[in-house]
């Protein structure tokens, strides 16, 4: 069965540096978009960043845009968010998710989700 396990969070400064990953193992990875998603305190889950099935393509979100980067090794079958100088706004649990990317530079997201990492960012 599909299985996505997210890795990598914890407590870090504003200004400070993260990285996340994403195991996934029950489908053929490389057929896939992947993306990250992201909900903070009271917040509605939001989309942070897809990346197309052979990497080629990649989309951020504006608010993480030149400081978040997603990636993807479709040998080990492992999705990364690297985030760069982090803001006590990026504080959320961020989860990965298995989709579709389309030509019109769209997410469109399947079932499966990751549990979660949590993210802090805080002084």
């Amino acid at each position: 069965q599909v299985q996505l396990v997210e890795s990598g969070g914890g407590l870090v400064h504003p200004g400070g540096s993260l990285g996340l990953s994403c195991a996934a193992s029950g489908f053929r990875f490389s057929y896939f978009g992947m993306a990250w998603y992201r909900q903070g305190p009271g917040k509605e889950r939001e989309l942070v960043a897809f990346i197309s099935p052979n990497g080629a393509y990649t989309v951020e979100t504006a608010s993480v845009k030149g400081r978040f980067t997603i990636s993807r090794d479709n040998v080990k079958n492992t999705l990364y968010l690297q985030m760069n100088s982090l803001k006590p706004e990026d504080t959320a649990v961020y989860y990965c998710n298995r989709g579709t990317y389309r030509a019109t530079d769209t997410y469109d997201p399947d079932i499966y989700w990751g549990q979660g990492t949590q993210v802090t960012v805080s002084s």
